[in-house]
């Protein structure tokens, strides 16, 4: 007689992943993880919601994927970025609160076994272990910074465990992810990254690589072009846009696309001597692991993101400018600095699964 379960293929824990659709710095640094699921035997299902989802569909189209409700966070114009995102606040806190409810949805028809939630507040059930990513557990807003780091850390308390993609000993992210929190159970996962460095013949002198919300992503778009208009360097530009838009031709030298998927933007960042572009965490990350060198532009504004650069300089690793400030010609300044050296630590092993 034949066992009844003979034949019969183990069912594989459904994982949900949902990072912040802010940029496309959240949903990059996701992908090592899905990989990680997927190499350690689990079924990652995906969630988000504009180019943070367009990007996870793009590059794992064999896996299931939900559209979340957005933030719908904009940058200002100016640098009152700080009034506009509490402007922004109840939108965000009703964002949250569908998401909450997308989630159980979710649940509901995918049965799953655990939610990995990049920076989105409501991504979470109590029913469920759940884990928030994110770098900063201090959230820098200048004079408030005590009340909004206050309030982030809240937040991620309601989670089971929070994992920081830094290394301990390394610490990139300086007094962003510096904590004596008691509350809060953290687990740093290592300098996570989409790529692997490879030494290839340099084919470009400059890859410059934007992202981040809008209007802010256009107006140093706009600006980086015409200072690219006299430029006789092999430059590839990535626009970091899901559009069918193509811009005109700036020049002979210069090649233009609005978006890479991972194994192309490696192969590019690899055969490219500087990278150009902002100070987003995930981009360090993808820099350190490539040891590349560098120059930033923080997005104006973004006490994060200037802290990052700031932090860049002060270690020596790479130069910045703000954006109104940034010349091309500023870009020689890099010889001067060491650039990114890579520490190799990451901790994508089955035991960081072993919540689920």
């Amino acid at each position: 007689m034949i066992p009844a379960f003979a034949g019969m293929t183990k069912m594989k824990k459904k994982i949900l992943i949902a990072p912040l659709n802010w940029g496309l710095g959240h949903a990059a640094r996701c992908i090592p993880i899905i990989n990680a699921l997927i190499r350690h035997d689990f079924e990652p299902i995906l969630a988000s919601d504009g180019d943070a989802l367009t990007l996870l569909q793009k590059e794992f189209p064999q896996l299931t994927s939900y559209a979340l409700p957005s933030y719908n966070i904009k940058y200002s114009k100016s640098k009152n970025q700080k009034i506009k995102l509490v402007l922004n606040s109840p939108t965000i806190l009703k964002a949250s609160i569908n998401e909450q409810k997308a989630i159980l949805e979710i649940h509901k028809k995918e049965n799953l076994s655990g939610i990995i939630s990049d920076n989105r507040f409501g991504v979470r059930l109590k029913e469920i272990p759940s884990v928030y990513i994110t770098h900063q557990i201090n959230v820098l807003s200048g004079n408030t910074t005590t009340i909004t780091s206050n309030l982030h850390q809240k937040i991620i308390a309601k989670f089971d465990q929070c994992w920081v993609p830094d290394s301990k000993d390394t610490i990139l992210s300086g007094k962003l992810s510096t904590f004596d929190n008691k509350k809060l159970t953290i687990k740093y996962i290592g300098a996570i990254s989409r790529f692997e460095k490879q030494t290839l013949p340099k084919k470009y002198d400059l890859l410059i690589v934007l992202s981040g919300p809008e209007p802010q992503r256009t107006l140093l778009e706009e600006k980086i072009i015409v200072e690219l208009k006299t430029s006789t360097e092999k430059v590839l530009l990535v626009r970091g846009v899901f559009s069918k838009t193509v811009l005109p031709e700036i020049n002979k030298h210069i090649t233009v696309v609005n978006y890479m998927l991972t194994k192309q933007l490696e192969q590019a960042i690899n055969e490219s001597r500087i990278v150009l572009s902002r100070s987003g965490y995930s981009t360090i990350l993808d820099l350190a692991k490539l040891e590349k060198k560098a120059f930033f532009i923080p997005t104006p504004g973004q006490d994060e993101q200037e802290y990052l650069a700031q932090r860049m300089a002060d270690l020596n690793i790479a130069p910045f400018a703000t954006q109104n400030d940034f010349k091309l010609n500023m870009l020689a300044k890099v010889v001067n600095y060491d650039g990114f050296v890579s520490s190799n630590e990451t901790s994508l092993k089955a035991s960081l699964f072993e919540l689920f």
